[in-house]
């Protein structure tokens, strides 16, 4: 599959099979996603690997769909308010790239913001100085979705003089 083909058959996944997923191959996702463009080169994004315990904790209402493998993604804040924006954008395309990497490889995702709340930024012990970008449950889909319509580009598209 080429780049295209990639970006528009990835589909989110909400129904996983119980395969594990090699783990040299989302390290070498996690070290593809890492050429996402970050200003100054701060690479603000950490990883955690959520572990069984951890994961009941959470709770999530379908536990992530069964979903062999999750992780948190976490973004550093900056030295200054435009800095901790920069680097939580930064951090969604490290998220992104990760997910084009996987759906390339035949592993699905689904990008969670469940870790959001005090709570559960507790129960992943997401630190003050970080964002919790989201929680990606990552497995071989058991059922690939149709896509849902959007909108066309050309609605979204303004010319300036």
């Amino acid at each position: 599959m080429n780049v295209l083909e990639v970006i528009q058959n990835r589909r989110t996944i909400k129904k996983f099979k119980t395969d594990a997923v090699p783990i040299d191959l989302i390290y070498s996702w996690l070290e593809a996603a890492k050429m996402a463009p970050n200003h100054r080169m701060t690479e603000p994004w950490e990883v955690y690997f959520i572990g069984p315990e951890t994961r009941a904790k959470l709770n999530h209402k379908t536990d992530f769909g069964n979903a062999p493998l999750l992780i948190a993604v976490t973004s550093k804040h900056g030295a200054t308010a435009v800095e901790k924006e920069e680097n939580a954008l930064a951090t969604a395309c490290f998220v992104q790239n990760f997910n084009l990497a996987a759906w390339a490889g035949g592993v699905g995702t689904f990008w969670s913001s469940i870790g959001i709340t005090a709570k559960n930024r507790g129960i992943l012990g997401v630190s003050e100085n970080y964002d919790l970008i989201g929680v990606l449950a990552i497995g071989y889909p058991e059922l690939i979705p149709d896509p849902k319509p959007r909108t066309s580009i050309m609605n979204k598209i303004k010319n300036l003089p």
